[in-house]
Order: C-alpha cells, then sequence, then structure tokens
C-alpha cells in the first residue's frame, strides 16, 4: 500500500493495519498530499463540531499506540504521526544523532530546561502531562516553555506519547479532550527499540527511512519526502 492509493479508514484495525504496512502515518493534513489520516478517514469518523463531539479517529489513539506499541508524538512539523515500531528506531537513531540524552547535554547539544524536564518525565514515566507539570513546577506562576520543551524532546525522539486519557463524570462517561501520557521509547517500547536504535549509523538509519518513505510516497518529490526527517 502507498499514500497515493484510493483507501479509507473506517476502522481502529484498518487504522492498525496502515500503520503496520506503512509505518509512518500523520494524524493531520500536511504538504504531501494524501499523507495523512485526515485525507483518508471515512465520514463519521473524523471531528464533529456539533452536540456530538469528538469521532473515532480521536478515540482510536490511545488504544492503538497500547495496542501496537507503536510511537506517537509531533515527530512531523510540529504535528503527530504514528510510527510503526519496526521503523521507529532508525527515525530516532537518525534525529537523535546517536546521542542518547545525556551524551547529547554532555556535548552542549540540549539545554538545562530540556535536562531538567526529561529526568522528570523519565523518573516518573508513564506520567500524565497534567501530573508532569504540576511536579516540575510549570504554570502561571511556575516555569515557563511546557509545551516547547516537551515538543522539542518529542521531536528529537526522547520522548513519546504513550496513552490518551479521558476526564470521566459522575455517571462513569468520558468527556472532553483525551489528555496526553508521556514515557520514553526505552520505557514504553522496550528491548525492542532498546536493542536497535544505535544499531546503525544516523547515516545509515536515515537512508533506510528515506527509502521507506520514497516507496510509500511515490508521487513525492525526494526533497519534499527528505523534509518529514528534518
Amino acid at each position: 500500500m502507498t499514500f497515493s492509493d484510493d483507501f479509507t479508514i473506517g476502522s481502529m484495525q484498518e487504522l492498525e493495519d496502515l500503520i503496520d504496512e506503512v509505518g509512518f502515518v500523520p494524524f493531520f493534513l500536511n504538504e504531501i498530499e494524501g499523507f495523512s489520516i485526515e485525507e483518508h478517514i471515512a465520514p463519521g469518523c473524523w471531528y464533529n463540531d456539533g452536540d456530538n463531539g469528538f469521532w473515532p479517529a480521536w478515540e482510536w489513539k490511545g488504544p492503538v499506540i497500547q495496542k501496537m506499541k507503536c510511537a506517537y508524538g509531533k515527530f512531523y512539523k510540529n504535528k503527530a504521526m504514528y510510527i510503526s515500531s519496526k521503523w521507529f528506531p532508525d527515525f530516532a537513531n537518525y534525529r537523535r544523532d546517536g546521542y542518547d540524552f545525556d551524551a547529547r547535554f554532555d556535548d552542549g547539544l540540549s539545554s538545562y530546561k530540556d535536562k531538567e524536564l526529561f529526568e522528570l518525565l523519565d523518573a516518573n514515566a508513564p506520567v500524565m502531562s497534567k501530573q508532569l507539570k504540576h511536579d516540575g513546577d510549570y504554570g502561571k506562576n511556575g516555569k515557563k516553555g511546557f509545551d516547547s520543551v516537551i515538543t522539542r524532546l518529542q521531536k528529537q525522539c526522547y520522548v513519546i506519547i504513550s496513552d490518551f486519557k479521558y476526564s470521566v463524570d459522575k455517571y462513569g462517561n468520558e468527556y472532553g479532550w483525551g489528555v496526553a501520557e508521556y514515557s520514553t521509547p526505552e520505557k514504553f517500547l522496550g528491548a525492542k527499540f532498546k536493542n536497535n536504535v544505535y544499531k546503525r549509523s544516523p547515516e545509515e538509519s536515515y537512508l533506510r527511512v528515506v527509502e521507506q518513505l520514497k516507496k510509500i510516497l511515490p508521487d513525492a518529490d525526494e526533497e519534499t519526502i527528505k523534509k518529514v526527517l528534518r
């Protein structure tokens, strides 16, 4: 399957099959035509501004992440993307440039602000965003920049979203936005990730991912494809 094919995603199972087959699945519309769930979702499975609120594409996120043990986070243009467990080690290796977080910080490539939040998250993972903000003293009268740091750590593949959880009313009904739960790939994906993330050089990982993206995006030129990795 490629993103040039005419297909629709009408169930959670179909989304799981797509992630497993192509490896890289952005959630939202982007500069590459067809390269998103938004453009292929079946009618009735997207967002509704009426009384019915959110439709299944949002509700599937947590269950898909948990069931597949895939990576999910702001990996592409600061927007969310699913990456399968098969392809995430190479993607992360390239984005990390072969560094674990401690080595990156020791070489002066990460700020103390990033180190502080990463270590707090790593020590408590999996941890809800609300709890992470509370424990790190982020808020109106506390430290600033939580969203910028957590997004940067996702882009560098040191942090992923491991689930989404909903508020529950007194009748036991879920409501509102799903709230992100954060973890590290090492803790959430386990040995399958840890044993493979630095298996190759970052350059080798980069070439492998580019070749996969070329296969699933046959209508996109190479320069556009490479932007996915930036």
